[in-house]
């Protein structure tokens, strides 16, 4: 099976005797193997399993533990995420476990699958039946492994500190793991499993808890949290907090004690280019260029000149105007200014409208139509002609203006900046004063504010003169009878009325207009402008406020409260929705569970409390469950909690210190064994911890 790693494969696997027992440390986040007697585990990796396929080949590789980010863009991903085979610290998935033994034994240098070793291989406390089962199971039939010894790794941290002088042998070891948390009492060096106690949450709760707090906080970042990363953050940053409620207040008060406590990750950023101001140099070699460039193109225009014999393009035109009127005259036709146009327009144009001009009187009833049909279509090109030049004066005449104000804020910038804000400002407040009038007619209720009840008064006086007009236009025939409309002079008080109402509106159109070309045009100029945006219809909808710049604290990391709120759920589960014990409650009821009522051994087992695993290097850890303890022990009872050497590794070392014992042996059982006596056998196995 082919594996993908960047761990090393061992080569002196052939030099250790069949005797010496390999020893595994089977944690639920990390994998430990090597030999008994030594004093590091030979290969490490984390306890997952992915199996992609490539792209190119269809091939299907497994990947365990740790690998290279960089290869995965090799391999389709999408079907096959991360996988463990524990479930709350149990081994579940025997099949993903197979993966994990193969890649362990093939990096530890055996040669095929037949393991001629015996084997201690930790698990949790109070594994159950079921999974010890299992996990013999696959050892025997797959691997051929002749002896199989289970112990608690907890139990063997506790052993290990205790021979080096930690700890002694009556007290309590505090394991805080990765998906769980389990309190053992120790009495003469053996644990008590009746005492013991487990809560389901671990560092693996944590490091989630931290990565969901950091996703609603910078959702833009989110692709920046992988669990890898988060987990650094918790490594580096997270801390216990001696009372949590006091650490919380000080973070809100903001004072100089927690922007102590803060830290900051920051992110990869690229600044933007800053806008240099060209130098007095540049801009005179811009001008000399220009310059240069316009001298080029006079001497073009001269030369053309000279090559026709024109000096500019009046000239050329009256030129034009005298030789039609010539041609003109040779053929006969009309002089003047009028025939000039007559000229330039379509010569089709006496075909295409030829009835306009011939008396209704000497036309049929087609041709009547026909001549109505030629008159209507005559006067919409001729006003769609004259709009068409409308537009172009109106354009002309607004480039013109341009060009004016562009030469006023050129001679005198800041006063035409100070002008345009003027404008600006009067502008807004007529257009605001128009909004209020038209709302409410500009009456107030009684109590100085704006808004009206009726129609009437949301109406300004010239609508309230023209309603009055149709209504009273409406009822003047006599005796009320409505027969307005009947004629067709009554339409034109509509028309009127219409007229008025454009009249009445082209105002607030140009000013509207006028107050979107000035904002346009302060934008540009002056980058301090902001724009009202309480105006409505009097900005466009395509001018949208311009964003800020993207800065370096806006790619900035801030952990604060996040740094004493993850680690807090250790001791209070119910802040993710645990309703479970914590910490130092665990190390009451695990008192509590042993029914003695010998207070000397109460005395003892609180005198030696050992913290092992990956949760306790968390910085005030010590003094947090120490306080805790002492809350719910009596007055005066001594407490005393103390830290393994190596949480992390202890666990290995106290596994490889047992199986180098010359009375190990002694703790296992072989093949034969589990072929004769099977699982009931399995449930009543338990090692002891004082060889």
């Amino acid at each position: 099976m082919p594996f993908i790693s960047q761990i090393e494969r061992q080569t002196d696997y052939n030099l250790f005797p069949s005797s010496t027992p390999i020893v595994i440390d089977n944690g639920a986040s990390y994998f430990r193997i090597g030999w008994a007697g030594e004093s590091e585990p030979r290969i490490i990796f984390r306890n997952i399993v992915q199996r992609p396929r490539h792209k190119a080949t269809g091939e299907t590789v497994s990947i365990v533990g740790d690998h290279d980010p960089a290869l995965l863009k090799y391999f389709d991903c999408t079907r096959s995420g991360p996988r463990s085979a524990f479930d709350n610290n149990v081994v579940y998935q025997f099949e993903i476990m197979e993966y994990i033994l193969d890649f362990a034994f093939d990096r530890l240098g055996a040669n095929g699958s037949q393991i001629d070793h015996p084997v201690l291989i930790t698990e949790c406390a109070c594994n159950p039946v079921q999974s010890r089962s299992k996990m013999a199971e696959l050892l025997f039939e797959t691997y051929g492994v002749p002896s199989v010894a289970f112990g608690v790794d907890a139990a063997f941290s506790y052993i290990y500190n205790q021979r080096l002088g930690v700890c002694d042998k009556d007290g309590l070891a505090l394991c805080p793991g990765f998906t769980t948390t389990h309190v053992i009492p120790f009495v003469d060096g053996e644990p008590v499993y009746k005492g013991c106690c487990r809560t389901n949450i671990g560092g693996y709760h944590v490091t989630d808890y931290l990565k969901q707090l950091l996703s609603l906080k910078y959702p833009h970042h989110m692709a920046r949290f992988s669990w890898e990363k988060v987990e650094d953050l918790k490594t580096e940053h997270c801390y216990i907090a001696p009372d949590y409620s006091i650490e919380a207040r000080l973070f809100q008060r903001g004072t100089k004690e927690a922007e102590d406590k803060t830290r900051v990750w920051q992110l990869p950023w690229t600044p933007p280019p800053t806008e240099v101001l060209p130098s007095e140099e540049e801009i005179a070699r811009k001008a000399a260029t220009k310059e240069r460039l316009g001298q080029r193109l006079r001497d073009m225009a001269e030369a053309k000149r000279s090559n026709t014999g024109y000096a500019s393009k009046q000239e050329i035109e009256s030129a034009m105007v005298k030789v039609a009127q010539s041609l003109r005259k040779a053929k006969g036709e009309p002089k003047g200014e009028q025939a000039d146009i007559e000229e330039k327009t379509d010569s089709s144009t006496s075909e295409k409208y030829s009835l306009i001009n011939i008396p209704d009187n000497m036309l049929t009833p087609e041709q009547l139509k026909e001549k109505r049909r030629q008159v209507f279509l005559k006067t919409t090109t001729e006003g769609r002609q004259r709009a068409k030049q409308k537009r172009f004066e109106e354009e002309l005449e607004q480039e013109r203006k341009n060009q004016l104000e562009e030469e006023r804020r050129l001679e005198n910038p800041e006063l035409y900046l100070e002008q345009m804000r003027a404008k600006y400002k009067e502008l807004c407040e007529k257009v605001e004063q128009r909004k209020r009038l038209k709302t409410n007619g500009g009456h107030s209720n009684g109590n100085n504010f704006p808004g009206g009840v009726g129609r009437g008064e949301r109406l300004n006086a010239a609508q309230r003169e023209r309603m009055r007009l149709l209504t009273t236009a409406a009822f003047d025939r006599g005796k009320g009878e409505d027969s307005f409309g009947a004629k067709d002079e009554d339409w034109q008080l509509y028309k009127l009325m219409s007229k008025d109402n454009d009249d009445d509106d082209e105002g607030p159109d140009q000013d509207e207009a006028e107050l979107a070309r000035i904002s346009s045009r302060l934008q540009e100029i002056d980058r301090t402008f902001v724009p009202k945006t309480d105006l409505g219809a009097s900005q466009p909808a395509s001018e949208v406020p311009r964003s800020r710049p993207l800065t370096r604290e806006d790619f900035q990391i801030v952990l604060g409260i996040e740094r004493f709120r993850c680690p807090e759920i250790l001791f209070h589960p119910n802040l993710v929705g645990i309703d479970q014990a914590g910490l130092d409650e665990m190390a009451g009821v695990s008192m509590r569970r042993l029914l003695s009522k010998d207070e000397d051994l109460e005395k003892r087992l609180t005198r030696s409390i050992l913290m092992t695993g990956g949760c306790c290097l968390f910085p005030g850890m010590k003094e947090r469950l120490e306080a805790g303890i002492r809350m719910i022990r009596p007055c005066g009872a001594p407490i005393k909690v103390v830290r393994a050497l190596n949480p992390v590794l202890d666990a290995w070392h106290g596994a490889a210190a047992y199986a180098a014992n010359s009375q190990f042996q002694e703790q296992t059982f072989s093949r034969m064994d589990y072929y004769e006596k099977g699982e009931d056998w399995l449930r009543t196995y338990q090692v002891r911890y004082t060889l």
